[in-house]
This record gives C-alpha cells, structure tokens and sequence, in this order.
C-alpha cells in the first residue's frame, strides 16, 4: 500500500506543493488514484485471463478452473468463454498471409497448440515483406530478430494442430494492429501493423524480444510510412 501511495503522489507532484497550501489537493490525488486503480485492475484481469486460457489449452475443465478461482463453472464460463473475434484471410493482405503460414507452422513444429507472441514475430520475419522493411528503416535487421525470437520457441506436447488458438497478448496485438489500419484509412491489416501491435501490447516474448533490440512502438511507428 506504502508503494502505491507513494506513486500516487508521484504521478500528482503538482498537489503537493510547500508553501502554496496547507492541505494537499485530496481531489486531485484521488483523481489519479482512481486512475492508477482502473490500471492495475485491468492488469490483474489480463493476468487471470492469461493463465485461464493456458489452463484451459492443456485440458483443465470449467469446472477445474472454477473451483481455484472459488467461483461456480457458470461464472467461470460467463466471464472467460466470450467469443474473440476471428480475423479471416480476407481482412489481411497478401504479406500478411503469408506470414501466417510461416507463424501456424511455427506452432506445429514446436507442437504448441497456442499461437503466442513468439510465434507471431517468428512469422511476421521468416521473409521480406513490410514488418521486415520497417525493421531495417528503424535500423534493426529482422535476421537478428527472427533468430533471437526462434530461440525462445519451446517444444510442447500438443498434437492437435487444428486446435490451436491464440493467446491473449496474440489477440490484443491483432486488435491494436487492426485499429491501426483503420486509422490509416486501409482495408487490410499488414505485417507492419501487426509488428507495431506486438510492440504496443508491451507484453509477451515479441515485446521482450523488440525491447531487447532497443526500439520501442514509437520508435516503429515514426519510419512506418516509408516501410511500404
């Protein structure tokens, strides 16, 4: 509790301020207090819904999954089992399907019936196309990222390849890569999109890997005009 006050009143300096006041700005702490709540809240969600997919992708049931929570399977279902939107060939172009066919055979390889972050890095650099030319504009060689990357593919046990699915960060990064499109007035989600979606989650084994490098989604998005 001691660190999140203290962090409050970091991100408010402005509410404590000696000599101008005898009494902190209280509205103004509570205002961002609020706000560093809501963050956190949504970071523990993404946490719990981490694990509940990974539970539910080596063969934990409902039920299972419910009872370490300490709440009913209906519940359990209700607030983890919505439907994810799912992104068919026609939404991406011809770069970026390719580049699919590169991140699905990743995971069969490895025998991971997930499609994590890694997987998609993996992908998006196994050949030229825009989220390769962006790289090397931003001044990283994407032969460097896709070894680097391929390093941090683990084997699994998984045989059902038609089974796979994506895992949170995977699907936040294809969500934030499509608003991008959208925003830039284009029909199709690219690889480039799709790599600054990786950046931006800023979370998962392709954020690690492209932090590592030192560049940032900023950093990406600055040169991503002269990637096409």
């Amino acid at each position: 509790m001691d660190d999140l006050i203290a962090e409050v009143d970091r991100r408010c300096d402005t509410a404590h301020r000696p000599g101008e006041q005898e009494q902190p700005d209280w509205l103004a702490l509570l205002t961002v207090a609020a706000q560093l709540a809501g963050q956190l809240q949504t970071l523990s969600d993404d946490l719990v819904e981490d694990y509940v997919e990974h539970c539910r992708m080596h063969g934990s049931s409902w039920t299972e999954i419910g009872t370490a929570l300490g709440v009913t399977r209906q519940a359990v279902q209700q607030r983890f089992h919505a439907p994810h939107k799912r992104y068919s060939p026609e939404a991406m172009t011809a770069g970026l399907r390719e580049a699919m066919v590169h991140v699905k055979r990743a995971a069969v390889q490895h025998r991971n019936n997930y499609i994590g972050t890694e997987h998609l890095l993996w992908g998006l650099t196994a050949e030229d196309n825009s989220a390769t030319r962006l790289l090397r504009a931003a001044g990283v060689s994407p032969e460097m990222v896709h070894q680097s990357v391929g390093t941090r593919l683990s084997m699994g046990a998984s045989q059902a390849a038609e089974r796979i699915a994506w895992t949170p960060y995977s699907r936040k990064a294809i969500s934030v890569a499509e608003a991008r499109t959208e925003q830039n007035g284009s029909e199709h989600i690219d690889c480039d999109d799709l790599l600054i979606g990786l950046s931006r989650v800023g979370r998962g084994v392709a954020a690690a890997v492209l932090i590592d490098a030192g560049f940032d989604a900023a950093a990406l998005d600055d040169v991503s005009a002269d990637a096409h």
